[in-house]
């Protein structure tokens, strides 16, 4: 994938010009790289045994040979199904291709929609990718000289994320992550929340809340009812916010809780392969499940804790808590995570129930807040620095083919979010 290295996607196709200078020159360079030889003929056996071929003179046909194309596409998709462990029905298996290039398309579409927004129009996919599905088309896009280099480049990057999103697939079949985030959400109906409410009954309150002109932490904070907060207008430094909560019941008192459970996205589990550098999602995808709760205090906290253990007893299961993190008091958050900050208060850690495990987020109200607008901790500003400090948008859209000054928009990004943040916009509460 990347365009500083063997396999970089030039402005013709490989096989335009095999005896040129530049095809030399990259020989030489293969030659002198014994680990770069071993991963170019692992390519290209790839290449020849996907296609069903034993050279590439054998690619031009296929390129202009209709016949002979839907011949390798049938065979191919033969051979993905069974890598993919998708059976041998080929309707099953085209319907979870058009998923994986419905993921891969996704990844492109969420960094256009947040992250990249104000350059979506200069990273916009070419359309005759983002309709192909089908990895033999794709993989002919490569070497078809009528495509352009850009085209060429978005059609290998889509190969590679429909690669990635078809191992996600594979993972949450073999785990069943479906039929366990339904248990999870049981369990929480069932044993945590409080008898006395309906299955998504809230109640809505805001936070009103100071802000420290320095960094924009959280001085103080209160909790409103709707109409208390319908006569606030937020002033420069303070934020309404509205958290829509829950109640479980612990010794017979209902205690408020705001809560966001989530299972993360095959757009996203790809998104998070690419930033740790990693093809297997069962090593770098350890919160698949999650669940995150605002409490209004520390010691609410330390009783949703354990109300939470003694629910799962009740379930018949016992909870452990695993990799357990507490800067809720003090201390610094320590994170193998590129662009987090030490700063972040929380507590975080996994538990194991029922056969599932989930990662917890708790907050108060305070480190909530903190959470979303504190300069250098506001999640929005961790979401740039982390999908650019690791390269993934450099992975994603090479400078050399979107003409980009990836340095500089980082940090206009940076700017943006934090006076979107910062900026109060009036605006109807409802």
């Amino acid at each position: 994938m990347l365009q500083d290295g063997p396999f970089a996607v030039e402005d013709d196709p490989p096989l335009i010009h095999p005896f040129s200078r530049k095809a030399k020159e990259w020989v030489r360079l293969l030659q002198a790289n014994q680990l770069l030889k071993t991963k170019y003929r692992s390519v290209r056996n790839q290449i020849f045994d996907l296609l069903g071929i034993n050279s590439y003179d054998e690619v031009l046909i296929l390129i202009h040979d209709k016949s002979r194309r839907a011949a390798a596409t049938e065979r191919a998709h033969l051979l993905l199904g069974n890598l993919f462990g998708l059976g041998d029905s080929r309707r099953e298996v085209v319907r979870h291709l058009h998923e994986y290039a419905r993921t891969a398309d996704d990844v492109i579409s969420s960094l256009r929609g947040k992250v990249l927004a104000p350059y979506s129009a200069h990273i916009e996919t070419t359309n005759e990718i983002v309709t192909a599905w089908d990895p033999v088309e794709l993989l002919l896009a490569l070497f078809d000289e009528r495509y352009h280099k850009k085209a060429r480049f978005e059609a290998k990057r889509k190969l590679a994320l429909m690669g990635l999103a078809g191992s996600i697939d594979q993972r949450e079949r073999e785990t069943k992550i479906g039929e366990k985030f339904l248990g999870f959400l049981e369990f929480l109906n069932a044993f945590v929340w409080s008898p006395d409410y309906r299955i998504g009954e809230l109640d809505i309150r805001y936070l009103f809340s100071t802000h420290h002109p320095d960094d924009f932490s959280c001085r103080t904070v209160q909790v409103l009812s709707e109409e208390e907060a319908s006569r606030i207008t937020p002033a420069a430094g303070e934020k309404l916010t509205l958290v829509k909560r829950r109640r479980f019941r612990d010794n017979g008192t209902d205690i408020p809780v705001y809560v966001t459970v989530r299972k993360k996205e095959p757009a996203a589990k790809v998104l998070k392969l690419l930033r740790k550098n990693e093809k297997n999602p069962a090593a770098a995808v350890d919160d698949e499940l999650g669940l995150m709760a605002v409490l209004n205090s520390v010691n609410d906290v330390k009783r949703f804790v354990r109300h939470l253990t003694r629910s799962a007893a009740r379930a018949e299961s016992f909870m452990t808590l695993e990799d357990i993190s507490d800067t809720l008091t003090g201390g610094e958050y320590s994170s193998g995570s590129t662009g987090s900050s030490g700063k972040t208060s929380m507590l975080k850690f996994f538990a194991r129930t029922g056969g599932m495990r989930i990662e917890f987020i708790i907050h108060t109200n305070r480190s909530y807040l903190n959470y979303i607008y504190q300069r250098d901790v506001a999640h929005d500003e961790y979401e740039v620095k982390r999908i650019f400090d690791t390269g993934v948008v450099a992975f994603l859209f090479p400078p050399d083919i979107y003409h980009l000054d990836l340095d500089a928009i980082r940090t206009r990004q940076l700017a943006w979010f934090r006076r979107q943040i910062e900026e109060n916009t009036p605006r109807p509460i409802s």
